[in-house]
């Protein structure tokens, strides 16, 4: 039978590379539901290509855009309750969970409630509220597959073996726009130049994310949400080339890891059809013609975002949520233009300073604390940097 998919952010990287997926294996997936952010025209296409029953846009004037496009056709909803429709459609098994940001959290919830698959790419779901989602994914007896090249990886090398056995994991990073340049030579850098990522192709936030290395932060306390494992047991190693997608060291010294092409098609289809491995077109890895690979200790002076990022997953409570939120405003700012460069990881410091932690919040609380956190950067002047 094939998999029924509802995807949220079908208009963003991973949507767009999902909806390539289904492109390549007709035979495996239908399209049920769809969500975007204000792309329009995209949306179109989209519902003309693999005509879903319902979609989503973020505002009430691109669903009526869409609508007088689309004619009766399809159901075009908008906003929050949008997204619920989209990732609870009865008709769909599997939920591509794609949103940027922590907007993701409550359909992605609502999507485990109503018993479907998730295979999840907006991994500020786990950052956010990973003590709710996964108990509640237990509850369900719901899989929570992971989208994100490096968890997809880990994933892969734990698949058939024993937990106790593992010493740790090891989660690679390019290092971003700015790999080659130290801290001090970051004060004046532009926000083209901080979009231009050497190995891959994603969306603004989590380009620059990257060049923080708070992507790679997030992508810690979402590793230890999906696989339970201590921070103390997850490390990150800088590896320029994105060949060497994540590793697992064990504890007899054996040291397994995934390999590949810069291509988030792979990591998609496999969460798509785990257990089973289908055909998919990529370029295919070919290690001669790389012939060198490297790799670089973790330098946390230098990307204090992830300094950062463990210290709010081993904090805990509402720290992590605030860490997310703080980095999501500062990011925007960045990106208009408003602040500095370096000003982002200070922002998301002070917030962390600023903040009182609950310690097993609800989601009510967690949501609370979110806001707090947004409206906290949004105030702030350009910090002290140094």
């Amino acid at each position: 039978m094939s998999e029924k998919l509802a995807i949220l952010g079908s208009t963003g990287s991973i949507g767009t590379s999902t909806l390539e997926v289904v492109r390549g294996q007709r035979e495996e997936f239908e399209v049920i539901s769809l969500s975007a952010g204000s792309n329009v025209e995209l949306m179109i296409k989209q519902i003309r290509e693999f005509h879903p029953k319902v979609v989503s846009m973020s505002s009430r004037e691109a669903a009526k855009r869409v609508q007088a496009e689309v004619g009766s056709d399809v159901q075009v909803l908008w906003g929050e309750e949008g997204l619920l429709e989209v990732a609870t459609h009865p008709e769909a098994t599997y939920l591509v969970s794609a949103l940027v940001g922590s907007q993701g959290l409550r359909p992605t919830l609502a999507a485990i409630q109503a018993g479907k698959k998730i295979g999840l790419a907006n991994k500020e779901t786990l950052v956010t509220a990973g003590h709710i989602v996964t108990t509640e994914a237990q509850k369900a007896n719901v899989p929570l597959l992971p989208i994100d090249s490096e968890h997809s990886a880990i994933f892969q090398c734990l698949n058939g073996e024993c937990m106790s056995d593992v010493e740790r994991l090891i989660i690679t990073a390019s290092g971003g726009s700015f790999r080659d340049r130290s801290r001090t030579e970051l004060g004046n850098v532009t926000v083209e130049d901080a979009l231009k990522h050497p190995n891959w192709a994603m969306g603004a936030k989590i380009t620059i994310d990257s060049a923080t290395m708070m992507n790679k932060g997030l992508e810690v306390i979402e590793a230890h949400w999906l696989f339970g494992f201590d921070y103390d047991k997850i490390n990150v190693l800088l590896h320029p080339q994105s060949i060497i997608h994540s590793l697992v060291e064990f504890q007899d010294g054996a040291v397994m890891a995934q390999l590949g092409t810069p291509d988030m098609k792979v990591p998609i289809q496999y969460a798509l059809t785990f257990p089973n491995r289908l055909p998919v077109q990529t370029t295919k890895l070919d290690l001669a013609k790389i012939a060198t690979l490297d790799f670089r200790e973790m330098d946390f002076d230098r990307y204090v975002a992830l300094r950062l990022a463990f210290e709010a997953g081993r904090a805990g409570g509402t720290m992590p949520t605030v860490l997310n939120a703080a980095n999501e405003v500062a990011v925007a700012r960045f990106l208009r233009n408003e602040i500095p460069f370096l000003a982002i990881d200070r922002m998301v410091e002070l917030t962390l300073e600023s903040h009182q932690s609950s310690v097993d919040p609800t989601l009510e609380e967690i949501e609370e604390a979110d806001s707090w956190a947004r409206k906290f950067v949004a105030s702030q002047i350009i910090p002290v940097l140094g």
